[in-house]
């Protein structure tokens, strides 16, 4: 047997209220990526040049678009692994707000024939 509308409204309030929750703990975000590179110089017997080669690096590099631009910004270890969990937090959060608007969207169903019946004159 399916739950009553009221029910299953209520159902909805309380699972977009944990995902809202979520969404204040996930901490700071950052959209774009995060690369690691190995580069080889120029110097003709430096050990990058060897067989096999030993590139240098890592080199950690962060990417995103800005006002339609792209922008590149060289990183330490450091900043890369922060940049790293800041866009891991941006695809988490992404990924709750698409869940809160599946919710919203059904709950409005809901309320709205809610409202449908209630507005219906009675003969």
């Amino acid at each position: 047997m399916a739950p009553s509308p009221t029910k299953q409204l209520a159902a909805y309030e309380r699972r977009y209220r944990e995902l809202a929750e979520q969404v204040a703990n996930i901490g700071f975000i950052s959209s774009g990526t995060v690369t690691r590179r190995y580069t080889t110089c120029s110097s003709a017997g430096c050990r990058c040049r060897s067989d096999p080669p030993q590139r240098h690096g890592p080199y950690y590099q962060w990417t995103t678009k800005t006002g339609g631009k792209t922008r590149t910004r060289r990183l330490t270890r450091d900043e890369a692994k922060l940049y790293t969990e800041w866009i891991a937090n941006d695809r988490r959060l992404r990924k709750v707000i698409q869940q809160m608007r599946h919710i919203a969207t059904k709950a409005a169903e809901l309320k709205l024939a809610q409202a449908a019946i209630s507005d219906t004159p009675k003969v």
